[in-house]
C-alpha cells in the first residue's frame, strides 16, 4: 500500500524522518525555547455538511459490500490526502530539531467490542501517494479484523512486557525509553504500531456517542496532528431571509503543533480537508493528485 522506497539518510536524520537543515530562524528558535509539543497546541474546530457524504456512501454500499464504507473511511482518506498535499503537516519537532517525515501515516484505536470491559488495540496505517479511498478502506478492514480477532501487534506486546515487570523496574525502564524517544532511538519493534508516531492520530468519539471536543498532543512520539471525530447531529442552516433548513453535520476537532506551520498554512489545509469531505468523489483519485479547492 505505502511507497516503501528507501530514503537516503545523512548524519542527524532519524529512522523515520529527515532533519530540516535549512529551517528559517523562527522555526529554529521556537524549537529551542518551546521544546515540548504539549506546550505548543492550537485547536481548530470545523463543521462538515454530511449531505454529499451520505449520498456518496449510499451509492458505494448499494452493492453487496462485505465491509461497508463509512464516513470514518472517508475522513481517514481525506486526512492522509491533506497531509500528502500539504507536506508541512507531516513535520514534527523532537529534541529541539525540526524534521520532515519520510512517510504519511494515520493511526487510531480499535475496540474489540463496544463494552466497558473490552480491550483496545492500536491500529497503524501507512499511506502511499498512489493510494485511494478503496485501498485505504481495504487496509482499515484488514486492520480492524486483525485487532478484533485477538492478534497482538508489537506495540501492544511492548506495553504488556513493561506492565509485567515490578513497578520500580518498569518505571526506570520507561524513563530510559522516554530518553531514547527524545533522540529518535527507540527500537522500531517498540513503536512500529504506536499511534503517537503517526502523521495524524485519529479518535472517533462519534462511534461511542460522544460529541467532538479538544484532545491534547503528547510529548511522547512525534504526532503533530490529533483529529477528534464527533457524533453526527442535525444542525439548522439559516438563509438570508431567515428561513431555516435542517441538515446532518459532523464536527471535527483538530489539535495541532503550532510550530510546524503558520496560521495561513493551517487555514488552507483545513479548507482542503473540508472540500474533500464535501466532494467525496475526489477521494477516489490517488492521494498525490492535486485538488483545486480554493
Amino acid at each position: 500500500m505505502a511507497d516503501n522506497t528507501p530514503v537516503k539518510k545523512r548524519w542527524g536524520d532519524r529512522r523515520d524522518a529527515t532533519l530540516l537543515r535549512k529551517a528559517d530562524s523562527l522555526h529554529f528558535i521556537m524549537g529551542v525555547i518551546y521544546p515540548n509539543r504539549a506546550d505548543n497546541e492550537a485547536y481548530i474546530s470545523e463543521r462538515v455538511d454530511l449531505t454529499a457524504i451520505n449520498e456518496y456512501l449510499a451509492k458505494k454500499n448499494a452493492e453487496d459490500v462485505d465491509f461497508k464504507y463509512t464516513f470514518f473511511h472517508l475522513i481517514v482518506t481525506a486526512l492522509v490526502k491533506t497531509v500528502t498535499l500539504r507536506p508541512k503537516l507531516n513535520r514534527f519537532f523532537a529534541n529541539c530539531n525540526y524534521y520532515q517525515r519520510d512517510n504519511v501515516t494515520a493511526a487510531f484505536v480499535v475496540k474489540k467490542e463496544f463494552s466497558d470491559s473490552s480491550e483496545e488495540k492500536m491500529a497503524f496505517l501507512n499511506a502511499g501517494p498512489g493510494d485511494t479511498l478503496d485501498t485505504i478502506h481495504d487496509t482499515i478492514r484488514d486492520i480492524v479484523r486483525s485487532a478484533r480477532s485477538g492478534e497482538q501487534n508489537s506495540t501492544d506486546d511492548s506495553m504488556d512486557m513493561f506492565n509485567s515487570l515490578p513497578r520500580w523496574l518498569s518505571k526506570a525502564a520507561l524513563r530510559f525509553v522516554m530518553w531514547l524517544d527524545k533522540h529518535g532511538w527507540v527500537p522500531k519493534a517498540f513503536v512500529s504500531d504506536d499511534p503517537n508516531y503517526a502523521s495524524v492520530f485519529i479518535s472517533n468519539l462519534g462511534s461511542i456517542k460522544l460529541k467532538c471536543g479538544y484532545h491534547h498532543l503528547s510529548n511522547w512520539g512525534t504526532a503533530s496532528v490529533f483529529c477528534i471525530i464527533g457524533e453526527k447531529k442535525w444542525t439548522p442552516l439559516y438563509d438570508r431571509n431567515g428561513f431555516v433548513k435542517m441538515y446532518e453535520s459532523l464536527d471535527l476537532g483538530l489539535t495541532v503543533d503550532e510550530r510546524i506551520a503558520d496560521g495561513y498554512y493551517y487555514a488552507g489545509s483545513v479548507r482542503l480537508l473540508k472540500y474533500l469531505l464535501e466532494h467525496p468523489e475526489e477521494l477516489e483519485k490517488p492521494l498525490m493528485e492535486e485538488v483545486c479547492y480554493e
